[in-house]
């Protein structure tokens, strides 16, 4: 592991500033936040950088609190922090239990959910839990405020959409109603993912109709995705889904486009796929999403 090159640090007053500041430094500047991820590749040499420009301590950003239907959580909150939130494990109990989950102490405790979305690291946990609720992402820069959709702020692996100047904000999900049950499951052998499976359904007011169905899978392709095949399968009666979740999963899997590779191979992931979607259905039928 090489020794990290030299690099500079800026602390700006807020987010003005700090959007300035990526546009004026360029390809040499990035926002560094919990630094998990970015320092890293720097030690490996994977990224260079000569100016760091630090958000942490910019007033709101780490805020997590219920916005009318939504339930928004700024950007620089760490997974600990969500994991512990009184609000989130009260209004999103899915989005806490994912986040308790993630990595290791040491990246939970330093490690922020904006960072782990501008990143956009394949092999991670939010994305793919936010794309099944539906979550938005706030992005600012020196022109102002915009909304983006999960699958639109993600443009690959390791890419984001967002431009130079602009600053992840915060990402608001709205809060499930008494009849929506969500689930996340995922499989891994270390520390990151080998994939991720997030599933909501919308039942009737005495549970036996899907009403509608949500589901995405991560970690298998460069950014999560959804299959609308898959979800007008699981949709229909409660009590025959049994019957509909193998071609749901495979629907899914072929939504994935899966390849073979160090993680395993295609044929490996589809079956992951299988017994993690009929597990998440089983958890949400069960009341326990």
């Amino acid at each position: 592991m090489m020794p990290l090159r030299r690099f500079a640090i800026h602390r700006p007053a807020d987010l003005r500033e700090a959007a300035e500041m990526l546009d004026h430094y360029g390809e040499n500047g990035s926002l560094y936040a919990g630094g998990t991820e970015l320092l890293l590749a720097m030690r490996h040499d994977l990224l260079r950088y000569a100016h760091l420009i630090d958000i942490k301590t910019v007033a709101g950003l780490d805020g997590i609190e219920r916005r009318d239907e939504h339930l928004h959580i700024g950007a620089a909150a760490t997974h600990r922090t969500i994991e512990r939130s009184a609000v989130v494990r009260e209004q999103l109990p899915v989005m806490a239990e994912m986040a308790a989950n993630v990595a290791n102490v040491r990246v939970r405790a330093t490690g922020t959910l904006g960072g782990n979305l501008a990143f956009a690291e394949p092999h991670s946990d939010p994305a793919t839990l936010l794309l099944a609720l539906g979550g938005n992402a706030r992005a600012q820069g020196k022109s102002g405020e915009r909304t983006l959709a999960m699958d639109e702020l993600l443009a690959g692996a390791y890419e984001n959409s967002l431009a130079q100047d602009e600053i992840l904000t915060g990402v608001d999900v709205p809060v499930p109603g008494p009849s929506q049950r969500t689930a996340y499951l995922k499989f891994q052998v270390h520390e990151r993912p080998l994939l991720g499976l997030a599933l909501s359904l919308e039942l009737d007011d005495d549970g036996g109709v899907i009403r509608e169905a949500r589901c995405a899978v991560g970690c298998v392709s460069p950014t999560p995705c959804r299959s609308a095949t898959a979800e007008s399968l699981i949709a229909g009666p409660a009590d025959s889904l049994e019957q509909r979740i193998e071609e749901a999963g495979e629907a899914l899997a072929d939504e994935a486009a899966l390849t073979d590779d160090r993680e395993g191979s295609a044929e490996y992931k589809r079956h992951l796929i299988g017994v993690l979607l009929r597990r998440a259905a089983r958890k949400c039928l069960n009341g326990n999403g």
